[in-house]
């Protein structure tokens, strides 16, 4: 579940900012996010961020927003998993629309060249290094409790201060698997950009006629730890994913790659910063949105 959660929160802050609109149910004025192509299917952790908002409800009903809590949610899935914490801001609101159009297009595809990952990241205000960081999260599919950290932490932050403003302190596409259909082109290519060995071993358990949701680890190495091999994998040419590999393979990120396959600690610091300005994409403030007493429905 870390890596859904951590997801959740990339997909929502890519479409309109972070203003928990992925997490909007179909309504007769809302067409839900979750039903865009790069979310159905794949995007989990909804009930998660739906029962903390629950327990906080109950502590202080309508002061918390879904938008903070799904960002407090995000640091502490990585950090209950062994990667990197970082502070929170907090003060966002809750969006009354979603977006299905801007869902399906915001997004980067897991076809997306370098160039366009770059821009795609740059219009949200975060830097080819932010975008790499981000990309070589590798969190392990695990259940978190759903009583967790994650509503204690946001009652302490918000429930007990007076107030507090989005100024004020309190990752990705890259996540633990994949499923077949997504990195059967790629594992079939028999390309200059990917290791023999490591495309016949995807290919038994994605064959080429079957098996669309068939997962497969994005680290063939240590796919349940937050580590720095995901780099490693890239400079071997056993990305899974295209939009994986060409952030090493003769372009300008080929050097972060190697910076990060040799330093696990400036990964994980670049990381935690790259989360943090993610958090800051677009944030509805002040009069801006609402507070969701439920993250489905307003």
């Amino acid at each position: 579940m870390a890596a859904s959660l951590l997801r959740l929160h990339f997909h929502d802050c890519f479409v309109q900012g972070c203003d928990a609109s992925i997490l909007l149910e179909d309504a007769p004025s809302i067409v839900s996010e979750r039903n865009a192509l790069p979310n159905k299917g794949s995007v989990r952790g909804y009930e998660v961020i739906e029962a903390a908002k629950s327990e906080v409800e109950k502590l202080c009903p309508g002061v918390v927003s879904c938008a903070d809590i799904l960002t407090v949610a995000a640091r502490d899935a990585s950090e209950m998993v062994g990667g990197p914490s970082w502070s929170v801001k907090l003060g966002r609101r809750d969006s009354t629309t979603a977006s299905l159009a801007l869902a399906e297009t915001s997004l980067p595809s897991f076809k997306a060249s370098l160039d366009s990952l770059i821009k795609t990241f740059d219009d949200n205000g975060l830097s080819a290094r932010d975008m790499v960081a981000l990309s070589g999260t590798n969190y392990p599919s695990i259940d978190l409790p759903i009583k967790s950290i994650t509503y204690v932490r946001v009652f302490i932050m918000k429930c007990l201060v007076i107030s507090i403003d989005h100024g004020i302190n309190a990752g990705a596409h890259t996540i633990g698997q994949a499923q077949c259909f997504l990195f059967r082109d790629r594992i079939y290519s028999n390309g200059s950009d990917i290791d023999a060995g490591f495309a016949s071993t995807r290919r038994r358990g994605c064959p080429i006629n079957d098996g669309n949701g068939n997962l497969a680890p994005l680290d063939l190495v240590t796919p349940n730890s937050f580590d720095y091999n995901y780099f490693k994998n890239l400079i071997q040419k056993k990305g899974l994913l295209e939009s994986d590999q060409v952030l090493f393979s003769g372009g300008s990120t080929d050097s972060i790659v190697s910076e990060y396959s040799n330093n696990p600690s400036k990964f994980k610091s670049d990381f935690a910063a790259a989360m943090v300005k993610m958090g800051d994409i677009r944030p509805l403030m002040g009069e801006d949105g609402v507070i969701r007493r439920i993250c489905g429905a307003l």
